[in-house]
């Protein structure tokens, strides 16, 4: 059962959290209580067993387990392996790429984009209801929802997203055409792209159209980005405490994190490396809220001036409970650049941007508290989204995605908005 992050004091059931997205007071919804994880679940011999086994924890009362387990076995149909990266001057020992950067769209949100379709399509048949999933993104969500959502029956995706700041390859993703899915390019930043998708669920105007979230703001993002923590420990054959580097923006990775940990995962800290962008990493030092606008960087996807998660993390923790959990770290541009170069040199591994960041993290993580404990950085997109910052960090080029080639062939649909309500509002209507 869920609860609002807010002051309405009304507990709903998985289903009505996952397909309202938001709360009725705009808050976000959270779990009365963490699940443990089952007693067998390191006995799963593949990713999809170990969701199902994991996710019928969370779910069995409102689906059923043949129902869960073709859920699973449909969404989780890609490779999520676990390299061990050689030992050099960024990250030291002992450290491992977990690679989320398989799926359809090349980058973790398929594990949350594909799981959610699948979830609301479920629900959404036995009601024949119809649904309108307003996503904003910075990059890699709304293209993880657009391919996971298209084609779903009753459904139709609204994706809004800062027209300029996103990669070029991720903006093909974007808006490539496809059906039931409409893209718009919001002439301001995330930020903005953000508040208009919650003020449309709040705005009286709307309050006739059936809206929902596929954002990490949406509980069902959660949960199935969980799994993969769970998945890397497992691969490892771990036994004792690990701790995890997850490049951080909207919080909503390292949120998932968080319920595999207090389910019993044995996770010692999670380090969050942020970009410039660094409203956690300043929060967890003495507890100053100071939202700032959000600051373009080479690392785009991570490019969130107010992550919508914090809200859950602060509803759910303590200030001193999130700095016995966490440890934040803010890496420039040029640090990344440095880390993508040096462990290319080093090792050659070639990383995205964002991962690139995680690797600083750690550096500095271990810099400050000589943990040498066996870390696990999650690799976040796949280093093809990113030609241009491949090509200034290596002086050539970034490897080729032969799923990214093919969309330049594909029609695209896109259409220009300001970032106003009111734009979004008369598109809707």
């Amino acid at each position: 059962m869920y609860k609002s992050t807010r002051t309405n004091p009304e507990i709903v059931n998985f289903e009505h959290a996952l397909l309202e997205g938001l709360a009725s007071d705009g808050g976000l919804y959270v779990p009365l209580q963490i699940p443990q994880l089952p007693a067998d679940w390191q006995e799963a011999t593949s990713f999809a067993e170990l969701g199902f086994k994991v996710l019928r924890n969370w779910l069995h009362q409102e689906i059923s387990d043949e129902d869960l387990k073709e859920i699973c076995d449909d969404a989780f149909n890609f490779e999520v392996p676990v390299v061990a990266l050689p030992e050099n001057s960024i990250t030291g020992k002992d450290t491992y790429i977990l690679e989320l950067i398989h799926g359809q769209t090349l980058s973790f949100k398929d594990f949350g984009g594909r799981t959610m379709a699948r979830l609301m399509g479920h629900f959404l048949k036995k009601s024949d209801k119809k649904l309108t999933i307003l996503v904003a993104t910075s990059g890699d969500t709304g293209s993880a929802v657009a391919d996971g959502f298209s084609g779903q029956d009753n459904i139709e995706v609204v994706l809004l997203y800062p027209k300029g700041m996103v990669s070029s390859v991720q903006e093909w993703q974007l808006i490539t055409q496809r059906k039931g899915v409409k893209a718009f390019a919001v002439e301001g930043t995330f930020d903005d792209c953000q508040r208009m998708v919650k003020e449309a669920f709040l705005a009286p105007e709307l309050a006739h159209l059936p809206l929902s979230s596929a954002n990490s703001i949406n509980i069902g993002r959660l949960l199935p980005q969980s799994l993969y923590y769970l998945w890397a420990y497992k691969s490892l054959n771990l036994t004792e405490e690990v701790v995890f580097c997850t490049p951080s923006g909207n919080l909503g990775n390292v949120t998932g994190g968080i319920f595999a940990r207090e389910g019993g995962l044995p996770v010692h800290q999670f380090v969050v490396g942020h970009n410039a962008n660094n409203f956690y990493p300043k929060y967890l030092q003495d507890g100053t809220i100071d939202y700032q606008a959000t600051i373009p960087t080479l690392s785009n996807a991570m490019d969130v001036g107010v992550p919508s998660n914090f809200e859950r993390l602060k509803s759910l923790f303590t200030l001193t409970e999130l700095q016995d959990r966490f440890k934040g770290y803010s890496v420039t541009d040029e640090e990344t650049l440095e880390a993508m170069k040096q462990v290319y040199d080093e090792t050659g591994y070639v990383a995205c941007p964002h991962t690139a960041v995680g690797f600083k993290a750690v550096q500095a993580y271990r810099a400050q508290t000589g943990n040498a404990m066996p870390t696990i950085i999650l690799s976040t997109a796949h280093p093809a989204k990113f030609p241009d910052v491949v090509a200034q960090a290596l002086q050539q080029e970034a490897p080729v995605a032969e799923s990214l080639e093919r969309l330049k062939d594909l029609p695209t649909n896109v259409k220009s908005i300001a970032p106003t309500l009111e734009a979004l509002a008369s598109e809707l209507i």
